[in-house]
């Protein structure tokens, strides 16, 4: 039986030959520890479309509770899985008013080009 030092090394150099049971749990490791790591240990945030410039946030109407805001496309970064959250990330940095984050978003709707792209999102919240 090899000593424990050797396994370690070859399992350290990936020097199990492919189809081996070594190789085989070696993979499996991987497996587990990319599928049940929590992401906050790495501190890993999502990059942005960068702080916004004037006018990537407009006001276009404000009705009592609830206001609605024209956001730049651009300030989000593709692919987007979580829209409601990012235009909700979005809103909070770019306004002062809302850096507390105590508002919902109610509706969203998208807005074309010529060319069918989505070049903004209109967003309808609630404080």
């Amino acid at each position: 039986m090899a000593s424990l030092g050797r396994v370690l090394s070859k399992t350290f150099f990936w020097a199990y030959e492919r189809g081996t049971w070594q190789y085989d749990i070696a993979v499996v490791l991987i497996l587990v520890f990319v599928l049940l790591t929590p992401r906050h240990w790495f501190h890993d945030q999502p990059q942005g479309g960068g702080p916004a410039a004037p006018g990537q946030v407009q006001l276009l109407s404000e009705e009592g509770n609830r206001q609605t805001y024209r956001v730049d496309a651009r300030l989000l970064t593709p692919p987007k899985f979580a829209l409601q959250s990012d235009l909700h990330t979005a809103l909070e940095q770019a306004l002062p008013e809302l850096h507390h984050g105590n508002f919902s978003i109610s509706k969203i709707e998208p807005l074309h080009d010529e060319q069918g792209m989505v070049i903004a999102y209109q967003v309808e919240i609630r404080h």
